[in-house]
């Protein structure tokens, strides 16, 4: 890479972290946000539901990055993401706490696919995938420093600490990158229209199959992330503080999930990689229950859960980057929505899973969850087959 590029990967990848600690702090400290507003877990449960909701409208707004410029589309991002923080702010209530989920996930779907197709015009395919794993580290350093961080911050001095923090560096994030990313042109015959790009993409099979995997393996992965964090805290008794020091775990686990994805991935290929990450996943989600009798062995069962489940996702990025490059962003943007929307019907899944599971004296608590991930998970390797047809016709990419 060029040293200018490797700066702007270096910039994209720290705003990563502000924006997915925001996303990622709900869960392992859901409790502390419903006792902090007053609000029960059903109705936070809720508000994650019509969080991932909203993020299939993502598509929507991030396909300003094929048609105004990929620039544009990641400034619009961080624009919603600090509005709706600032809301949290100025206006420290249930309300306010789910319009920012809301909008700082539309902000996330819109900076991120922008920020991928920027990379994926500037990169060859062959080299893609550690690229854009390096940007994934926003995701795993999100849950080792930033959700930590938060942690403390909540439990010194209330829920809603984070916000003016994470709202600042939503600010310095859009100046910085407002200055660094060069506008780039435009050019009709290759960036098309929204609805253009969605007629493209519905007609084509391959394009679909990415989809249906997204959502499937994003449904997986929720069985799990909705409750771990009350999993831990009922079983265990771990306290805010503690929480924290397991999100830092976890993250750690998910930094070499990326690590593996930017080492090897593109050497062994991206289907091949995200096989073997999902069905690793299948064999983590089932010592869940085996191990889950101890602190120590839950957090070993969801180390190496979100060490397979981000070596598989951070694999089938390149892969969505490569299926259909004259619409990019706008695939990009589709397959976002397709995990929120996956990430939607697993939060309405998972709670009541976990509620039968721990209402019943037979069977381990989390149980229920782990079955249904495994599931979920396989049908995802099966749409993955279709995908890998599209892949194969697109094996060369030029260096812009």
């Amino acid at each position: 890479m060029k040293n200018q590029l490797r700066f702007q990967v270096l910039v994209f990848t720290a705003t990563r972290v502000a924006l997915n600690t925001m996303y990622r702090m709900v869960y392992p400290f859901l409790a502390a946000f419903g006792r902090g507003m007053g609000v029960d877990l059903p109705t936070l449960t809720l508000a994650l539901t019509l969080r991932s909701l909203a993020g299939a409208f993502g598509p929507f707004l991030a396909s300003i990055g094929d048609s105004r410029g990929r620039k544009v589309g990641m400034l619009f991002g961080l624009f919603m993401f600090t509005l709706g923080l600032g809301l949290v702010v100025i206006w420290p209530t249930f309300p306010a706490f789910l319009l920012a989920l809301i909008l700082s996930l539309l902000g996330k779907y819109t900076y991120d696919p922008s920020m991928q197709a920027y990379l994926g015009d500037r990169v060859v395919y062959q080299r893609r995938g550690r690229v854009l794993a390096i940007t994934e580290l926003g995701w795993s350093l999100s849950f080792i420093v930033g959700v930590p961080l938060m942690g403390l911050l909540i439990a010194r001095y209330g829920w809603a600490a984070p916000f003016p923090v994470l709202t600042l560096l939503g600010l310095l994030a859009f100046g910085v990158l407002a200055w660094m990313v060069p506008r780039d042109v435009v050019q009709s015959g290759i960036q098309s229209g929204l609805w253009v790009n969605f007629r493209k993409i519905l007609a084509y099979p391959p394009v679909l199959a990415g989809l249906a995997m997204a959502l499937l393996f994003a449904c997986a992965n929720e069985m799990i992330n909705l409750v771990f964090g009350i999993w831990l805290e009922n079983s265990f008794g771990l306290m805010i503080a503690a929480l924290g020091a397991a999100s830092a775990v976890i993250g750690l686990s998910e930094l070499g999930g990326e690590s593996l994805a930017a080492a090897i991935t593109d050497r062994l290929g991206k289907p091949l990689a995200v096989s073997l990450g999902l069905g690793l996943n299948c064999l983590a989600a089932m010592t869940l229950p085996i191990l889950g009798t101890n602190t120590a062995g839950a957090v070993v069962g969801l180390f190496f859960f979100y060490l397979t489940f981000e070596y598989a996702l951070v694999s089938s990025v390149p892969m969505m980057t490569e299926v259909m490059p004259s619409a990019r962003a706008t695939v990009m943007a589709v397959t976002a929505a397709s995990v929120s929307i996956g990430r939607a019907i697993g939060a309405l899944m998972a709670t009541p899973l976990f509620l039968f599971g721990e209402s019943s004296a037979t069977i381990p608590d989390i149980l229920p969850n782990a079955l249904v991930a495994v599931v979920l998970n396989i049908s995802a390797i099966a749409a993955l087959r279709f995908l890998q047809r599209g892949i194969k016709k697109r094996s060369e990419t030029p260096v812009i």
